[in-house]
């Protein structure tokens, strides 16, 4: 079952392809259905994919393959049900050049989300807590899922052979659990915050460095609060 957006979505692709075999851009989406961001036609186009509405084309950027209605949309032919041919939304994100006829597809470039940069973090000796919301950066959203995110300036050399290297800036998805093996943005005593590896080792929690320069912290589980989990990283050359 559709929520209402994930209905007027699917119906929206379906009635444009249909009027004029050109797919509308994500902009014309977030028009149509009259939301703040591109990120939530993102959303909604993940939830048509996972009930089966529209199936994603491998090794095409952002084209997507409408294949099936509502079954309240397909209209009773004496017991028969309606037949229904799959449409297609093509991108060009990825492409090295689109055909002439496609141009509009270049709409189909995601605009980059705010998210807000909360201050240092440190890679090697931790450092005081995260700082308040100092600005903000634009990052794409091919670089984000779902759920509140937001970036750090880090410090320190501690995590350079996992590729985190000072002065980079890393991208954190808010949350309060980790996986062993994550890297993940560490509290210490509700006083010095740390980017490490999660490391779970019987009743402790470790926190792992990847240099070989500094030795694995390790602390009663109490001690340690997961702020949020590393999922990406912007560098300046």
């Amino acid at each position: 079952m559709l929520t209402r957006k994930q209905h007027e979505l699917l119906m929206f692709i379906h009635e444009r392809m249909k009027e004029s075999g050109i797919p509308p851009s994500f902009d014309e989406m977030k028009d149509a259905l009259d939301l703040a961001s591109k990120s939530g036609i993102h959303r909604l186009i993940t939830a048509l994919e996972e009930r089966g509405f529209i199936r994603r084309l491998p090794n095409r950027a952002r084209a997507l393959e409408v294949v099936k209605l509502p079954d309240s949309m397909n209209p009773s032919l004496g017991g028969r049900k309606a037949r229904f041919e799959p449409a297609v939304i093509e991108g060009n994100l990825g492409k090295v050049a689109s055909p002439p006829a496609r141009m509009s597809a270049a709409e189909d470039y995601a605009r980059p989300i705010s998210i807000p940069v909360m201050g240092r973090i440190a890679a090697g000796t931790p450092i005081e807590a995260i700082q308040n919301h100092s600005h903000t950066i634009m990052v794409p959203p091919e670089m984000l899922g779902s759920g509140e995110h937001y970036a750090l300036e880090v410090r320190g050399d501690s995590m350079i052979d996992a590729g985190i290297f000072d002065g980079d800036t890393v991208l954190i998805k808010k949350q309060d659990q980790a996986s062993t093996g994550e890297i993940i943005v560490a509290l210490v005593d509700d006083e010095e915050a740390t980017l490490k590896r999660l490391r779970r080792k019987g009743n402790t929690v470790a926190l792992e460095a990847a240099n070989p320069a500094y030795e694995t912290r390790i602390f009663p589980p109490d001690r340690v609060k997961v702020q949020g989990r590393l999922v990406g990283l912007l560098r300046k050359y």
